[in-house]
This record gives C-alpha cells, sequence and structure tokens, in this order.
C-alpha cells in the first residue's frame, strides 16, 4: 500500500502561529520589532484600546515572545522589546511579511523600510538561501522531501487542534 502523503503540523509551529495570527498580535510584534517600543506608541500607532493592548502585550509576554523593561523609576511604564528566542523566529517573518505587502502594495509605490546588518554595519535586503551553493531560493524552487529515519513522527499529525 503507497504511504499517502498527509500534511505535516508542528503542535509548537501551530500554537506560535495561532499567537501571532491573533488580531493584533502580528502588528504589535511588527512594531516592536521596528522600534516602537513603549505602550503609548503601540496605542496611537495602532489604533488600539488601552485595554486590548494590555491584554495583548501580557500574553505575549507569557508567551516568551516580549519582555517587559522598566524605564521610569516613579511609575510602572515600560518598554516592551522582542525576545531573544522570538528574535530567531519573529524578525525572519516579519521582514519576510512585510517585503511582500511592500511589494504588492495597491496605489502608488511604497518603500522598503531599510534594515541594517548589525554585524557589518551595511544596510541589507535580506534573502533565503540555500545552504549547499548559497542561491537565492524562491518559493517554486522548493519542494519537501520525505521525512528522514529517525524523526519524530508522533510530533506530526493532521488532527492537532489549536487551542
Amino acid at each position: 500500500m503507497a504511504d499517502k502523503a498527509r500534511p505535516v503540523v508542528f503542535r509548537h509551529g501551530q500554537a506560535f502561529l495561532a499567537a501571532v495570527s491573533e488580531r493584533w498580535n502580528y502588528q504589535i510584534l511588527r512594531e516592536v520589532f521596528f522600534g516602537v517600543h513603549r505602550f503609548g506608541e503601540l496605542k496611537r500607532g495602532l489604533g488600539i484600546s488601552a485595554t486590548m493592548l494590555t491584554a495583548r502585550l501580557n500574553h505575549l509576554a507569557e508567551l516568551g515572545l516580549l519582555e517587559k523593561h522598566a524605564y521610569r523609576e516613579d511609575k510602572p511604564w515600560y518598554e516592551y522589546r522582542l525576545t531573544e528566542g522570538a528574535r530567531e523566529l519573529v524578525v525572519p517573518a516579519v521582514v519576510a511579511v512585510t517585503r511582500w505587502a511592500e511589494s504588492r502594495a495597491d496605489g502608488e509605490a511604497m518603500p522598503a523600510r531599510p534594515l541594517l546588518h548589525t554585524s557589518c554595519g551595511y544596510e541589507t535586503e535580506p534573502y533565503l538561501a540555500c545552504s549547499h551553493c548559497h542561491q537565492p531560493i524562491e518559493a517554486a524552487d522548493l519542494q519537501p522531501l520525505p521525512a528522514k529515519a529517525g524523526v519524530n513522527t508522533e510530533e506530526m499529525t493532521e488532527e492537532t487542534d489549536v487551542k
């Protein structure tokens, strides 16, 4: 009997995608990455209610995606920063989605937000590249292969629910 192909769904990936696909979470993470760190700035820039913003910031902090840093001693006011763990996944995702949206903006041309590569100090335009030949990879260039022996398929299921 031929092995029927089935979707691969990772529980942790589902939880992350559920968190960032929530109406405000992606926008908050995007703004924090692009330098908006304070509650008031986020509230004004996003047009979100204070109650909803507080709930979303607390949830993102609980998920380990944001860290709170006090910036006033006399009042409990905080700045929010991406955690190192969040930067590993959120930054490439935010950059990819932002670049995709900028290139497909309706109406007038939308300039790409500049990005600095802190290792070399130069402005950069990140791209996905092959680890073997180092050539840029486009979506049409990728094809999934069957899982290798030893991959824990119990973590993969097509019926995992996102809560």
